[in-house]
């Protein structure tokens, strides 16, 4: 493996969600271990799933891996490193200053900013500190989706910056006095994320134009804030020796190949690696063991039980007739990186749209591409993409314009340096997606969300503004605010999009369970790229495929039998489903529906 040729003691996963950073994550953190030396795999990712992989409870202390000698492992929890951040700042002042100033302290350092400031000062104090990490010879870190890794990577050069040049209150780090021993923590972390002696970023991707795409706007994006060390893996490329069975395993095969000759100039020159796709999960410690291996698995294909207890599945176009009734409303397609939140989304309101429903389509993901999935325009449907950059820059202009007007000079050059602080974009996101989901009232709006790490942070700031207001207006007072329509089941639908593997199905019930306790409750889980729906139209003949299938089968079962009031299945299609004719075909219903789809086990369970 050419990223593991003569590591430095930093090595970065990263890439578009759902390409499989956490597995070659924890694969490589074994293989370093194996190798006997001391590994501490970390998780920056706000919804991490490594202590899922692993199968063990991990957490914001670092953690021993019992079954592989030398691994331990850390997940960054934004909330408990958010706390601890707090009670630094405020501990000393308590019984201090007066009660009141305290308390105003307090609720400055309670928003979704602070969470995110507190988890990169983790961050950095890992590449930093060396009496925190001394007794390990490598850090190996599993990120977050590309875009809110950038915005991770990005922090050290931006605080540093801002605390060299901040005269004002920086609210969500606290006062800026005092702040000398971080300013020069994250002059050191620039440093060490610079230097390819010390450091190396591992973008992953899978034989897919979008990922790979992506791969390379994060490579300009990385190379221009002075990361050089750049290694590509493609990861889950489909054998060659599979594509003769079927039709199914041909197209697959032969539309990654079509896109691996067309690899993005930037990517050319990279050292790159291609891991082929496995016939299992990647979940637990002998799968992950096998992940990195040269041998050739020879998958099992075990065939689904006929004498099951059947259940139903509707069809996402079944789902979309349910939507439609209500002329208008909010949808938000939610979950895992990966799962296809754009592209489902992109198919909802297509489909929509073509009904003569007026719809707005939406994106608060910082990598997605709406316009390149449509990839043409509709009558009816407006598009448009929540760019932090680009709201970030209308919110400072607006503040100057209003606020700003009326200061001296020495007043609005604090406030332009307090408007140069990175938490201003929370604001900025928070305040435009506000105002997309508004118009639900009048027309559809469908909302494609980030991965889940970064909408729980957006859901936050949601949550945190609800509160303020409600403090303000007082008991008894009328009022909406965006919480109340997401909790609102007659005003929003949450559609938690997932595959049928283990990993993403376990992070959307996380997210689910989140959702839950924030007053939301989501409205039907969608099952995304299914083969084993394929292998109920026509007989799977590759074994990898069959092998999948009937792996897929658990998953299945237990989203309908232990999460989903509704559930819809979108089979694997052989064509990108880019395009607005490809996004209705992916909407259209089945000539005898519903699903009905066998149990993977004998046993029947009672709804």
């Amino acid at each position: 493996m050419k990223f593991l040729d003569q590591p430095p003691r930093f090595l970065f996963f990263t890439g578009k969600g759902g390409v499989g950073k956490t597995s070659l994550a924890c694969a490589t953190a074994i293989r370093l271990a194996q190798d006997g030396l001391r590994v501490l795999l970390v998780s920056t990712d706000p919804a991490s799933n490594v202590g899922q992989v692993f199968g063990v409870t991990i957490g914001n202390q670092v953690t021993a891996v019992a079954e592989v000698p030398g691994l331990s492992a850390l997940e960054i929890d934004p909330q408990a490193a958010a706390k601890a951040y707090r009670d630094r700042i405020v501990g000393p002042v308590r019984g201090v200053l007066p009660q009141a100033i305290v308390n105003s302290i307090e609720e400055q350092l309670s928003g979704a900013c602070t969470t995110e400031i507190a988890a990169f000062d983790e961050f950095t104090a890992l590449l930093t500190d060396g009496a925190l990490t001394q007794d390990f010879d490598h850090l190996v870190f599993d990120t977050a989706p590309t875009g809110h890794t950038l915005r991770m990577l990005q922090l050290p050069g931006a605080w540093s910056g801002f605390l060299e040049t901040g005269k004002g209150d920086a609210s969500c780090l606290g006062p800026l006095a005092g702040l000398e021993k971080q300013r020069a923590r994250y002059k050191a972390a620039v440093n060490t994320l610079t230097d390819p002696q010390k450091a190396r970023m591992v973008l992953v991707a899978r034989a897919q134009a979008s990922t790979l795409n992506e791969a390379a706007r994060s490579h300009k994006e990385l190379f221009d804030i002075g990361l050089h060390q750049l290694h590509l893996v493609i990861n889950g490329v489909f054998p060659e020796s599979e594509a003769t069975h079927d039709p199914l395993a041909q197209a697959i095969f032969r539309r990654e190949q079509a896109v691996l000759a067309q690899l993005p100039d930037a990517l050319r020159d990279l050292p790159t690696e291609h891991i082929a796709l496995k016939p299992f999960n990647l979940y637990g410690l002998p799968a992950l063991k096998q992940l990195l291996g040269s041998q050739p698995i020879a998958p099992a294909t075990p065939e689904v039980p006929v004498e099951t207890s059947p259940f139903s599945a509707v069809s996402l176009g079944t789902l979309i007739d349910e939507i439609a009734v209500a002329g208008h409303g909010l949808v938000m397609l939610m979950g895992k990186g990966g799962v296809g939140k754009t592209t489902l989304a992109a198919a909802v309101a297509v489909a929509l749209a073509t009904r003569g429903l007026d719809v707005h389509l939406s994106t608060s993901d910082p990598a997605a591409h709406l316009a390149q999935t449509l990839h043409g325009t509709l009558d009816h449907l407006t598009v448009s993409r929540i760019d932090p950059h680009e709201v970030t820059e209308t919110y400072r202009a607006q503040v100057l314009a209003g606020k700003g007007a009326k200061l001296d000079a020495a007043g609005r050059a604090m406030l332009e340096e307090d408007l140069r602080s990175p938490c201003t974009e929370e604001i900025a996101v928070f305040q435009a997606f506000s105002r997309v989901i508004r118009e639900a009232g009048k027309k559809f709006v469908v909302m494609d969300t980030a991965p889940t790490g970064h909408t729980l942070l957006l859901l936050d700031a949601t949550g945190a503004y609800h509160r303020d207001v409600a403090r303000q207006m007082g008991a008894g007072a009328r009022f909406t605010t965006p919480m109340m329509q997401l909790q609102d089941p007659q005003q929003t639908k949450v559609l938690i999009v997932t595959l049928a593997e283990t990993t993403p199905v376990l992070e959307a019930a996380n997210l689910q369970a989140d959702l839950q306790r924030a007053g939301i409750t989501p409205w039907a889980w969608v099952i995304n790229h299914s083969v084993a729906a394929v292998g109920l139209a026509a007989p799977l003949n590759s074994p990898l495929l069959r092998q999948r299938a009937a792996n897929e089968w658990r998953e299945i079962d237990r989203v309908s039998q232990q999460h989903a009031t509704r559930t819809a299945l979108v089979p694997l299609r052989t064509d990108e489903p880019v395009g607005v004719a490809r996004l209705l075909q992916l909407t259209a219903k089945p000539a005898t529906p519903p699903f009905t789809l066998p149990h993977p086990t004998h046993e029947r369970r009672s709804p």
